[in-house]
């Protein structure tokens, strides 16, 4: 299912590989990958793979879950789609609480002590996912786990998740990805390590001038 997901991600240009020409994210990090997996939702086919995998994901690792959460805004069509296969319930989580109205953060009714499962789209650093674990917890849900569509791998990302006390399946993977790119000649062979390197080490440059 990875490489299935990885060639599907790379074919309608969810995932731009582009070491010579690198990337400038809003940290200011350099990097040579772009992942914009909202374009899966304009494509049928690749869209019903995708949740057919996050279900499965829910299914095999979380078999006790009650309800799904999904990250504000990427997640939310993902956890909504997902909890119609499963037939379960979903909500979301926004960013910071309404300033109007109930001023809710939380929305979608959750009972205490829910089990609840968080749907993703993708996970670098890790901080909104943990922020929206946080939350739910803080709201009196036992979150099982955090699933998302694609992971960078991030030894940050990995350590934080961990230090919150919680876990995240991935559909796909970047090692996964920049596998099934050389295979289908979407990038040079020699790109791969410069690609890997950045991801061990995002503030390290060096990878640029390789």
């Amino acid at each position: 299912m990875e490489r299935k997901i990885a060639h599907e991600l790379l074919s309608i240009g969810a995932v731009f590989l582009r070491p010579q020409e690198p990337f400038t994210w809003a940290s200011g990090i350099k990097s040579p990958i772009y992942c914009d997996n909202r374009l899966t939702l304009s494509a049928p086919r690749v869209r019903q793979q995708i949740e057919n995998g996050l279900a499965e994901l829910v299914r095999r690792y979380y078999p006790a879950c009650e309800m799904l959460m999904g990250t504000s805004t990427a997640g939310i069509a993902h956890a909504a789609i997902t909890a119609t296969l499963l037939g379960l319930p979903m909500g979301y989580v926004r960013s910071e609480a309404k300033t109007h109205g109930r001023t809710n953060r939380i929305e979608g009714r959750m009972e205490p002590g829910a089990k609840v499962v968080v749907i993703e789209d993708l996970i670098s650093t890790g901080g909104s996912a943990i922020d929206v674990v946080e939350a739910l917890r803080e709201a009196g849900a036992n979150v099982l786990g955090i699933v998302s569509i694609f992971t960078y791998g991030m030894k940050r990302g990995l350590e934080r998740i961990a230090a919150a006390g919680t876990e995240n399946h991935s559909l796909c993977n970047l090692d996964i990805l920049v596998d099934v790119a050389v295979e289908e000649d979407r990038i040079a062979p020699e790109w791969k390590e410069r690609i890997l390197a950045f991801r061990d080490n995002p503030s390290d440059e060096s990878w640029i001038k390789q």
